[in-house]
């Protein structure tokens, strides 16, 4: 009796410490970021490749990293905004780093929106999804003189962001 109650004793203990791993799969979407893309302004169905693009958030001294860099010449990018507020202001700089200070203009975007928290699954918790202010999505101005903006229009494309897998926004300049 005694060697069957050790036995039985042993098991519980030994089996009570075991519990399923929880691990996020890589491949789960989590909180998207917005998704922007550029085009010419003066022929709008075409991507522009932004020369020197460096993108710094409020309050940030150093960029966000596309790419190993904090500059990127690309023509998309995505950019986090905060779950905890309700709006993101970044700083856009066109040819960051450029010798000559006159080429590099630098302009303001403050994106508005309301959040939601959705549970996605024990192991990733919580993920927010954004939707942009329907009569006010942004605000734009220009770092230095308000009449020197770089970006000429802004087009908001999808304004519930869910995922990653959409352009949200689209700049043409």
């Amino acid at each position: 009796m005694k060697k069957t109650f050790l036995l039985l004793l042993f098991f519980v203990f030994a089996f009570s410490s075991c519990e399923k791993d929880d691990i996020c799969d890589a491949n789960t979407q989590t909180t998207p970021r917005l998704v922007i893309e550029f085009y010419d302004f003066s022929n709008p169905s075409v991507l522009k490749n932004v020369t020197n693009l460096k993108v710094v958030g409020e309050g940030m001294t150093d960029g966000i990293v596309f790419n190993g860099l904090q500059t990127t010449s690309a023509n998309k990018i995505s950019i986090p905004l905060k779950t905890a507020k309700s709006s993101t202001s970044y700083s856009f700089t066109l040819n960051s780093g450029n010798p000559n200070s006159a080429l590099v203009d630098e302009d303001n975007i403050q994106f508005k929106y309301t959040t939601q928290e959705l549970f996605v699954s024990r192991a990733c918790g919580y993920k927010t999804i954004f939707t942009l202010d329907p009569t006010n999505p942004y605000t734009h101005t220009d770092a230095t003189t308000a009449n020197q903006k770089w970006i000429q229009f802004i087009s908001v494309e999808r304004s519930n962001i869910e995922n990653e897998n959409e352009i949200h926004i689209k700049i043409f300049f």
